[in-house]
């Protein structure tokens, strides 16, 4: 063997090296994850936003900008609550490679962007809305809802509307996906008579001539579904009507959040609705959410934070089955499926056709000790509950 030799296989020695030591560093260098983050940010609806993208920068922050152990960057736009919006921030992201997706409050706006998301092989986990649609015929193995399917929160409103005894009741809901979906939702399990069923505009402001309708059909109680501003508007108005006191209303939890009450006073005040969480909800993980959400943002959270929350743990769960490399998309969905991760609402499962079976409740609003008006949980109407549309689903 020559020195010559000896001293080229010593470098080439070296050199491999080098290489394979550098292989570590590389794996450290990998670019975080993005997540397109479109929500509502603006209008009046823009606090639904607001706690959305704060309670998921909440879940971020919590694990040193990590979601799984996976770094993460969070890509957010406002869809204005125009779903032309939603679809043309979809579109722009998706040139833009990203391939996870979440955050839209709206099922209008949700329906217009999701095709685009799906058509790119592209992820959707929803944190809010859960069209019928997608949860049925249309259902798809890139598309995950870790909320709620819509009809279902309505048909737990429905059982504690029977439970509570009404017999005779007055419906009312925004003339939008997500309102046909409420009152369909409430019809299917509600065993009273429907004296009225009431459609309004989306961003409908007075609501004098559903109130004097309603004084005219005399139900027992009513039940309505309008959230945000909207919401707020109502509340007001029904209380300002009078009927409050003789007329009890039944909501889900979306037409009297958090932020509703603050902007509503004693409207709210022995209202009752139906909830999967509130902030009473008696569990580790959830009364820590709470106080890290007070603590960081001054404010308390709403169902809709909750839910992002939620989402962001549940995205976290499947970017860490993949060590972020979402090219594994079976392995992606597969953990999304499994949903191993702690749910602050309690007991959560994904069903067949990718929407949750959970627990849903009956609240009622009413002042504690200090004088502040809360959620507070009455009981538990509906255990491990399905929603409607999972036997249409085609994905077993």
């Amino acid at each position: 063997m020559s020195l010559k030799w000896t001293r080229r296989s010593l470098m080439n020695v070296v050199a491999m090296g080098a290489i394979v030591a550098s292989f570590p560093a590389m794996a450290q260098d990998k670019p975080p994850v993005t997540i397109g983050l479109i929500t509502t940010l603006s209008t009046p609806a823009g606090y639904i936003g607001e706690d959305i993208r704060d309670a998921f920068n909440l879940a971020l922050k919590e694990e040193g900008g990590k979601l799984g152990g996976v770094p993460v960057t969070l890509k957010v736009e406002d869809d204005a609550l125009k779903p032309a919006n939603g679809k043309q921030i979809v579109d722009k992201m998706l040139g833009d490679n990203i391939k996870l997706y979440t955050g839209i409050n709206f099922s209008n706006v949700l329906m217009a962007a999701l095709p685009s998301v799906l058509g790119a092989n592209a992820f959707y986990v929803s944190n809010n809305p859960g069209p019928s649609p997608f949860a049925g015929e249309k259902c798809n193995p890139n598309y995950f809802v870790a909320s709620y399917q819509n009809d279902a929160f309505h048909e737990a409103a429905g059982l504690a509307a029977n439970e509570l005894g009404f017999k005779k009741m007055v419906i009312l809901a925004p003339n939008y996906q997500a309102g046909r979906d409420a009152l369909e939702g409430f019809k299917r399990t509600y065993k009273g008579e429907i004296a009225g069923e009431i459609y309004t505009k989306l961003d409908q402001t007075d609501f004098s001539v559903e109130l004097a309708r309603i004084k005219s059909l005399a139900p027992e109680a009513i039940y309505q579904f309008h959230p945000g501003g909207a919401g707020i508007n109502f509340a007001k108005q029904y209380a300002n009507s009078g009927m409050s006191t003789s007329i009890p209303m039944v909501i889900p939890s979306f037409s009297m959040d958090a932020r509703m009450i603050a902007a509503t006073g004693n409207a709210a005040d022995g209202v009752y609705a139906s909830a999967l969480w509130t902030t009473e909800t008696d569990n580790s993980a959830s009364k820590a959410f709470v106080e890290a959400f007070r603590k960081d943002y001054g404010r308390d959270p709403t169902i809709y934070a909750a839910q992002a929350y939620d989402t962001a743990h549940l995205i976290g769960a499947g970017l860490k089955a993949v060590n972020g490399d979402l090219s594994k998309d079976g392995d992606f969905r597969s953990a999304l499926r499994k949903a191993d991760f702690t749910a602050i609402r309690g007991n959560f499962k994904m069903g067949s056709n990718q929407h949750p079976i959970q627990d849903y409740y009956l609240t009622k609003f009413e002042k504690n000790a200090d004088g502040k008006i809360v959620q507070k949980i009455v009981r538990k109407v509906a255990s491990d509950y399905h929603d409607a549309y999972a036997s249409k689903c085609s994905m077993k």
